[in-house]
């Protein structure tokens, strides 16, 4: 992706900082994010909202659900290797050049609330720095969940007095299928009392491009966090647009991911608790999906060398090139199997070799044992191979694994991504 070259007009008003309150109910950690240190602390004012999580035991279930489908598929001949392997996220923009990576969702395990409209309709969204758009199912949607489990909540636009029709086409193409409904305007509610003027964003009418993943998951929608520049359509982003109508104090947000315990996301500064050490800073490399150079990964024998990721809190896994991550695997002793995905003995976790990931000349240490989801008996090793056919694209994928060991803060303005070890 090129970056826009015209520097975006913002301007910051003195309003309270904001944040969500992310709740951790399980034993596995949150997806983490990045941070970027600025004269702004977490005001006195403080706003938070639940972030739920899905359980290991949920995660560890998809995964042997997702090897026995592709098992049979193989048998019956009727899929191909490549697409047996090929399990995560490809998006053609309509009517652009350019290729985008986006989340099919099927491994996000936290997710939180947002309203639209007047008066609010509320909606479990993934806050996903790895897209721009934001979308809900419509009433009437299609392969929009079920009625009698994992129903989905759906946006009435005739409920709304503050809705506004735009009616251009909304379509995102995934492996499997697309997401497809229309753009229409309405005022989004963040943490109770961050409200976004005429936001523009997608009401979807069908969502079979998602698959089993959405049907049965317990979202509803997706809040990118991402760049306008990777939006569809050029929509503006619900962060950009908070910014813009001075609905926060500074141009950043920031991820806390506590360890069995309480995180939370904070819009419009960070909080100097939840970090110890000094705070890092990471230019990106592309503003898109908070794209930045990295300067090798490491474990064991295996060692990447110089190569460029980007820091997502819509993937829970972390992701690679196929070949070096089997060499990864192999340097830890964890075994593949036919989707993709490894395992690994779980008598053997607490003498795994770190992760060390080495961004701007700090490196920052995945302990071995982190990067394992326990469950049952079964330890799935959390990185998973993926081939991204972009010239320019990220080639690995720094998902809750890598994320939820450091406090994060996204800087907008500065286009800048920072990381400190949670405290």
């Amino acid at each position: 992706q090129h970056l826009k070259e015209e520097q975006r007009n913002l301007r910051f008003d003195n309003n309270h900082n904001r944040q969500y309150h992310l709740f951790d109910r399980t034993k596995m950690k949150n997806f983490s994010l990045v941070s970027v240190l600025l004269p702004c602390m977490v005001s006195a004012k403080v706003i938070r909202m639940p972030l739920h999580k899905r359980s290991d035991e949920e995660m560890v279930r998809a995964h042997l659900n997702r090897e026995r489908d592709a098992l049979a598929s193989k048998l019956r001949g009727d899929v191909s290797e490549e697409s047996v392997e090929r399990l995560r996220f490809l998006r053609e923009l309509q009517g652009k050049k350019e290729s985008e990576v986006i989340n099919d969702y099927m491994n996000a395990q936290y997710f939180g609330t947002v309203s639209i409209g007047t008066p609010p309709q509320s909606f479990k969204v993934i806050f996903d720095t790895g897209s721009s758009n934001l979308w809900v199912p419509k009433v009437g949607c299609t392969h929009c969940g079920n009625s009698f489990f994992a129903k989905k909540q759906k946006y009435n636009n005739k409920k709304s007095t503050t809705y506004e029709e735009d009616g251009k086409n909304f379509e995102i193409v995934y492996g499997s299928g697309s997401v497809k409904g229309y753009f229409s305007s309405d005022a989004v509610t963040l943490a109770d009392d961050i409200v976004v003027d005429g936001q523009r964003f997608a009401e979807i009418e069908d969502a079979g491009g998602l698959g089993v993943a959405y049907t049965l998951g317990k979202f509803d929608g997706i809040l990118g966090l991402g760049f306008t520049s990777i939006s569809i359509d050029d929509a503006p982003t619900v962060f950009e647009n908070a910014i813009a109508q001075g609905a926060v104090e500074e141009p950043i947000f920031s991820f806390y991911l506590g360890d069995n315990g309480p995180g939370e996301l904070t819009f419009g500064g960070y909080d100097e608790d939840k970090f110890e050490g000094d705070m890092n800073y990471i230019e990106l490399d592309a503003a898109t999906y908070w794209q930045i150079k990295v300067d090798g990964i490491s474990a064991g024998s295996f060692s990447s060398g110089p190569t460029t990721g980007i820091v997502d809190s819509g993937t829970s896994l972390m992701t690679g090139p196929k070949a070096q991550v089997r060499e990864l695997a192999r340097a830890v002793g964890a075994k593949g199997n036919v989707v993709g995905e490894y395992t690994i003995d779980c008598d053997t976790v607490s003498t795994m070799p770190d992760i060390v990931i080495t961004l701007n000349g700090n490196e920052y240490v995945i302990p071995g044992s982190a990067t394992v989801i326990n469950s049952g008996g079964i330890c799935l090793f959390a990185f998973m191979g993926l081939d991204i056919p972009m010239e320019d694209g990220p080639q690995w994928i720094l998902g809750d694994v890598f994320m939820r060991q450091f406090y994060t803060v996204f800087n907008y303005k500065e286009e800048t991504v920072g990381l400190a070890k949670v405290a």
